[in-house]
């Protein structure tokens, strides 16, 4: 699987963005998907992640109730809506897919993800 992300951007604080990631390649095989952010010199922490069905969802505490996460598994995409954003949002945001038995499976951990896209940058100004 290949993955693409895009929607990145400069955005002030309180505004939103939506990420968008792209699959390719073996996107018949049932996976979750995850969204991931790195500051320079910090570990890739977990922002949100959805089962292939979207019944199932994860969002870091750092993130409720602004971000939203969704799929379109007939456009092979994933998408992160981003509201409120703020300062502390800023990263390089990845995201992330894990080929699964299990349809209901969320993934929230770096090691439980095979596929990485590229990643872009959000960056959110005071």
């Amino acid at each position: 699987v290949q993955l693409q992300a895009s929607g990145g951007g400069l955005v002030q604080a309180g505004g939103s963005l939506r990420l968008s990631c792209a699959a390719s390649g073996s996107t018949h095989y049932t996976y979750g998907m995850g969204w991931f952010r790195q500051l320079p010199g910090k570990e890739r922490e977990a922002v949100a992640a959805i089962s292939w069905t979207g019944d199932n969802v994860y969002f870091a505490d750092s993130v409720k109730g602004r971000f939203t996460i969704s799929r379109d598994n007939a456009k092979h995409t994933g998408y992160l809506q981003m509201n409120n954003l703020k300062p502390e949002d800023t990263a390089v945001y990845y995201c992330a897919a894990q080929l699964t038995s299990s349809s209901a499976a969320v993934y929230i951990e770096t090691r439980q993800y095979r596929y990485w896209g590229q990643g872009t940058l959000v960056t959110v100004s005071s």
